[in-house]
């Protein structure tokens, strides 16, 4: 029967289904590194509190980049190229989604609405990362060799989620919740596209390394294609909502480090 824990055992035990998948996750997480790296950089005046929190979002997403690919090294296995129908983060670039890299190449302050447009995209996509993260600590978080490294990313994953709630909620009470919603929502129903296309692609990859029978194949992606109707028939609206967090000031720490894995 197939579940999502046989597929993703499938995908780890095999090689070179798992140099694909650890590329492709070290190769979003290192963007996303840059991304906050680059935004931290260029807060507006107003919001240099903000600064500390957004670099260490950014050096959790490094560090998760680290950690990935040294799932590779331990297995003798190097990254492979990334599929472009198969980069998440590149393809909501090219959707409009979050701030444009020609922007972040520019040594330019932000500005407000920039850090709100940055916020509100998060909260999206660190909800697609929480979710994605909890799915794999309930199958592997014991898992002799990838168990540790699950935990520890979905902990962060959580925090970084926390913390978009927090700092939007902050930002509505200012007076810009009307922003805040219409960017939520523009950047949720763009991202479940982006979803589904990355998760065919990434199907139809792992297929043809793994050797699936179209049988099996056209099941995984019917059941890509019913998460998407679910998601555009209402689903989305669990990215837009905002609620204070249980992880209060979620990024107000230093970042944890990953001895081990380097």
């Amino acid at each position: 029967m197939l579940t999502a824990k046989s597929v993703f055992t499938e995908i780890l035990d095999d090689d070179r289904s798992f140099q694909l998948f650890c590329s492709i996750a070290a190769s979003g997480e290192a963007q996303g590194g840059w991304e906050n790296g680059r935004i931290a950089a260029l807060v507006p005046p107003g919001a240099r509190h903000l600064a500390p929190k957004i670099a260490r979002h950014g050096a959790d997403e490094d560090k998760h980049g680290r950690i990935f690919n040294a799932l590779l090294r331990k297995r003798g296995l190097e990254p492979v190229e990334v599929p472009p129908e198969a980069d998440y983060t590149m393809l909501l670039e090219a959707r409009g989604i979050g701030l444009a890299h020609d922007k972040l190449r520019r040594d330019e302050p932000l500005t407000e609405r920039d850090i709100i447009v940055y916020l509100a995209h998060s909260r999206v996509t660190e909800e697609r990362a929480s979710a994605q993260m909890r799915m794999l600590r309930k199958y592997f978080g014991d898992h002799p060799d990838i168990g540790r490294a699950v935990r520890m990313i979905s902990d962060d994953e959580d925090n970084h989620l926390a913390y978009c709630h927090e700092e939007l909620l902050r930002l509505a009470a200012a007076g810009h919740g009307r922003l805040i919603q219409a960017t939520l929502r523009e950047s949720a129903l763009a991202e479940t596209v982006v979803y589904r296309d990355v998760g065919l692609a990434v199907m139809r990859r792992m297929g043809d390394l793994l050797g699936w029978p179209r049988a099996e194949s056209a099941v995984l992606a019917a059941g890509v294609h019913a998460l998407y109707a679910a998601e555009r028939l209402g689903g989305w609206r669990r990215m837009v909502t905002l609620r204070m967090p249980e992880r209060r000031d979620a990024l107000g720490t230093a970042p944890t480090t990953e001895p081990g894995f380097a």
